[in-house]
């Protein structure tokens, strides 16, 4: 049985407490890219009760995509958008989810997060990467902006870290693992790299 909001509230309430839980609740954050790192940043941001996620993606379900990403086989051939949306409900049943099924080129790429407080990219792509870590930067200096870089093999899991590279931009990675080298993406490590972005998240809201 699905709680009631009241009780929804009043649980988170009494995790986080009252005042830090407020400001999660108010929060709007968008998650670019919802892959390994997107869909295990909006699940661990869902359940911390964050108010309003931004989901984009262009992408459908893969079989490829299982054994690191958030959807079921069951899912197979349907958005990501659509299918990580029906997995977050299940989670935060009160949770607000706007989607945008596109590629995020040069001429879109702050269209859509107007109205995030924090923007965690989570591409593949590095040239994704580029063209919205460059937009933000340049075009939306007041926003908060996590990325990521490197979290492919079975290397050491403490190299995975997160670094604050000016005011309001961190990046959480251990910079140096690429796919492009041979290194396959393995779902503990991609995890723990989406962990990094959903927490350094979280501790710039409770301290704003």
């Amino acid at each position: 049985m699905i709680p009631t909001k009241t009780e929804w509230i009043a649980a988170l309430n009494e995790r986080h407490g009252e005042d830090l839980q407020k400001k999660f609740s108010s929060a709007v954050v968008a998650v670019c890219g919802l892959g390994g790192l997107g869909s295990n940043v909006a699940i661990a941001l869902a359940r911390a009760g964050i108010g309003k996620l931004i989901l984009i993606d262009f992408d459908k379900v893969d079989i490829t995509n299982l054994h690191r990403q958030q959807y079921k086989a069951s899912q197979i051939g349907k958005p990501k958008t659509a299918a990580l949306s029906d997995n977050l409900l299940e989670i935060a049943p009160y949770i607000v989810l706007e989607t945008h099924n596109v590629k995020i080129d040069e001429q879109n790429a702050t269209e859509f997060f107007k109205d995030a407080d924090i923007i965690c990219e989570a591409f593949d792509n590095p040239e994704a990467k580029a063209i919205l870590v460059n937009a933000v930067l340049e075009k939306a200096p007041e926003k908060y902006l996590i990325a990521a870089s490197g979290m492919a093999g079975l290397g050491d899991p403490n190299l995975i870290h997160t670094k604050k590279i000016t005011d309001k931009f961190y990046l959480s990675g251990d910079e140096v693992s690429d796919t492009k080298d041979g290194l396959s993406l393995f779902a503990p490590r991609v995890a723990l790299c989406a962990a990094h972005q959903a927490l350094t998240a979280l501790r710039i809201l409770s301290l704003e």
